[in-house]
């Protein structure tokens, strides 16, 4: 087994403490209306590309901002001095995907209206696919995540 990078387990550890406090953002904006159930913007709730992209979940004007607004500041290095590469771009959208899972995780963990025990398909209903416990977008991303990270990190012998 290949030992863990520490620049990996610098960057990994950053992201989830970025995802903690956007989590908190998101919770108190939110309340207990996940996925911006209540919020005072529009929604697509059924359309076929949501289905293909958006795991069934609605579109909402909230989303639709704050999706790109995260992955421009993932981003932000490339504009100020760092050059781009496909393997640091790989390890940009690897953090992207990270973040997202941990956040999303975490607003149910944080969030006073939920915790672990209502982390649970009949409750969360709009996460519409499950496995093992969790939602499989869950399981899509971070096997992606994982690969992304792998190439990123990857030194030629």
């Amino acid at each position: 087994m290949q030992k863990i990078n520490k620049e990996f387990l610098l960057m990994f550890t950053w992201v989830a403490l970025l995802a903690i406090f956007f989590s908190q953002v998101e919770i108190q904006i939110e309340g207990s209306a996940g996925w911006g159930a209540n919020l005072p913007t529009w929604r697509i709730e059924k359309h076929w590309l949501l289905d293909l992209f958006w795991g069934g979940r609605a579109m909402t004007g909230y989303h639709a901002w704050v999706f790109p607004f995260i992955a421009m500041f993932f981003h932000f290095p490339f504009f100020f001095g760092q050059t781009w590469t496909l393997k640091l771009q790989a390890r940009v959208i690897a953090c992207i995907i990270e973040f997202w899972i941990l956040e999303d995780f975490l607003w149910f963990v944080m969030n006073p209206a939920y915790g672990l025990p209502r982390f649970v398909p009949e409750i969360v209903n709009w996460h519409h696919h499950w496995m093992w416990g969790t939602p499989i977008d869950y399981w899509i991303g971070a096997a992606v995540a994982a690969f992304l990270f792998r190439y990123s990190f990857n030194q030629p012998k």
